[in-house]
């Protein structure tokens, strides 16, 4: 039974690490692909080992690991709760101002320094289940970094929870923060073997109950378009303009289905994320989903057959295209360890929660992680309108991503 009495601490280290601007970098080469991560993740550490985590650390690549020791005589397999520090490139995450509405009465919630700002209750249908609660959000100007710093808050109060709670029983609890998550890097240079887990959650969900256990396998395809440039003033009959190569290529793709705007539910999509170029070079980005495998070679087949037929429009423009694997729906390998994902739907009936068992229409950390020997499912911690600065969340469901954890943990070591 949770201590009903238990003074939780999620809110104030939340609201501590939003402060940290941890924004990633798509374009970045190095790892992390922001510096700024690491000084978030040293402070983590820092902060673990002064609650009497004693091989609390931050790695050179800027993960933090940390144990907690079991304190049960039982043989409890290593369980991993795992967050990522950073917060998306597609919003400043910088001079972050977190305001707490107070006993949300419903209706749609004006964020004050921007009056264009609005979190509009018919597209965020969980506020109508939030009445009463404590709602953080942004002050319009940034996002919040609710995703996925209330994952980081969340497992920390677990931990002092259970520091605070010795009665309480638990095996090996292995904390791992990540960076680079939100540029699908996350678990590039993880060290599985010094993390010691034998299964492993990410607390990066949204609504209460969320339980995820599927994800889109998603590969990346880049294709350059190479045309011929010159004087635009003598270019008639020679000049290949690359741009106007992609345009045309473009516009050959489905108007009405395939792309993220006219897909749902567990249909796949092929979208493209960024073009770039000039005469002489268009350079096209996609990113290709679905959550069964095999279907992305069809969508690519069918991007390299479109991209073909577009060049032999325009004589002596060429092509390039390449496919990249990305990571794989993790139910494959989920499947084949079905206490992890039962345990947490388990902890969530424990508490009566109805648990939401939903396919993610992304990927999490857990996709890979479970590939490399780490099954992985993902949970709740609350975080609703992500990428955004209409992000928000509930200091309730952050409390009740808190007892969930601890729940689960407790439930290995009963079950072990």
């Amino acid at each position: 039974m949770f201590d009903e009495k238990y003074q939780f601490t999620c809110l104030e280290k939340f609201l501590r690490y939003v402060k940290y601007d941890t924004q990633s970098d798509e374009e970045s080469a190095s790892f992390p692909s922001t510096a700024k991560q690491k000084v978030l993740s040293n402070d983590l550490a820092k902060e673990l080992k002064g609650m009497g985590l004693k091989d609390a650390i931050m790695d050179v690549n800027g993960y933090v690991t940390a144990t907690l020791p079991s304190n049960t005589q039982k043989k409890v397999p290593a369980i991993a709760f795992i967050a990522h520090v950073d917060t998306s490139p597609a919003v400043s995450g910088e001079h972050v101002n977190p305001i707490i509405h107070k006993n949300y009465k419903g209706g749609d919630i004006k964020l004050p320094s921007d009056p264009t700002q609005i979190i509009k209750v018919d597209e965020n249908p969980d506020l109508k289940n939030m009445i009463g609660y404590d709602i953080v959000t942004t002050d319009g100007t940034t996002l919040l970094g609710a995703d996925n710093k209330a994952g980081v808050a969340e497992i920390m109060d677990v931990i002092n929870y259970f520091l605070t709670h010795p009665d309480v029983k638990h095996g090996d609890i292995k904390v791992c923060f990540t960076p680079d998550e939100e540029t699908g890097r996350g678990t590039e240079k993880i060290d599985l073997k010094a993390l010691g887990a034998h299964y492993g959650y990410t607390i990066d969900g949204s609504s209460r109950g969320e339980v995820e256990s599927e994800t889109f396998s998603a590969d990346g395809v880049v294709i350059k378009f190479h045309g011929k440039n010159i004087h635009p003033g003598y270019a008639k009959g020679k000049m290949i303009n690359a741009v106007r190569v992609a345009a045309d290529f473009l516009e050959s793709l489905p108007k009405d289905k395939l792309s993220p705007e006219t897909t749902e539910k567990r249909e796949g999509y092929v979208h493209c994320t960024n073009v770039n170029g000039n005469e002489e070079l268009a350079t096209l980005k996609f990113i290709i989903r679905d959550f069964e495998t095999p279907k992305l070679k069809e969508y690519e087949d069918l991007l390299k057959d479109l991209a073909g037929k577009t060049v032999k429009k325009y004589p002596g423009a060429r092509m390039e295209f390449e496919a990249t694997e990305q990571y794989r729906n993790m139910k494959e390998m989920l499947d084949k360890h079905p206490n992890v994902v039962n345990y947490a739907i388990q902890a969530m009936k424990n508490l009566k929660i109805e648990p939401i068992l939903s396919p993610i229409r992304g990927g999490t950390d857990g996709s890979r992680l479970s590939f490399m020997g780490l099954p992985t499912p993902n949970i709740f911690a609350g975080e609703h309108s992500f990428h955004s600065k209409l992000e928000w969340i509930s200091v309730q469901d952050m409390e009740m991503s808190v007892r969930v954890i601890v729940e689960i943990a407790k439930i290995w070591e009963e079950k072990s």
